[in-house]
């Protein structure tokens, strides 16, 4: 099982973040590089938590999305290809008194079979980088929405 921890402040309101976060729509590959449309199947939405499939280049998971708490979104691996067990996403959302907030995420893979396992093992090694790349871009892309500019670099360790 790898953890990865990725931070970086946004001029996003945590509102405008989870709004980013829950847009299942056409395009959401422009938040979120590993969502192509067509791997994208929203099986229950509703006001508070979303029951999604979602994946690229082979790559799916079914997840749990529950934002109930307007500063913590969860996002639990229900199925998946490639990882079960633990894997999950989870994002804290702290505003700050100069109007910005402050984005940590924790993700969890669990790799549920080989070729999982072995993936979880890499991003061990190399997820930080990884995804804390595809996360800073994420966070661009929200700020875009939302006509802020973007922030400082991405802070993340893996392990």
């Amino acid at each position: 099982m790898t953890t990865i921890h990725l931070h970086r402040t946004t001029t996003a309101t945590p509102e405008q973040f989870i709004a980013g976060l829950t847009d299942f729509g056409p395009g959401r590959k422009e938040l979120f590089a590993n969502s192509a449309d067509n791997y994208l199947e929203v099986h229950h939405e509703g006001p508070h938590d979303a029951d999604v499939t979602e994946g690229s280049m082979g790559i799916w998971e079914r997840l749990h999305y529950d934002w109930s708490d307007p500063h913590h979104v969860v996002m639990t691996t229900t199925d998946s290809n490639m990882w079960g067990g633990a894997s999950s996403h989870t994002y804290t959302l702290t505003p700050q008194p100069n109007g910005k907030t402050e984005v940590d995420v924790v993700v969890v893979r669990d790799g549920k079979n080989l070729k999982g396992r072995v993936l979880a093992g890499v991003l061990g090694v190399f997820g930080t980088r990884f995804l804390g790349k595809q996360f800073e871009k994420s966070v661009e892309a929200i700020e875009a929405r939302t006509d802020g500019p973007t922030g400082p670099e991405v802070q993340g360790t893996g392990g």
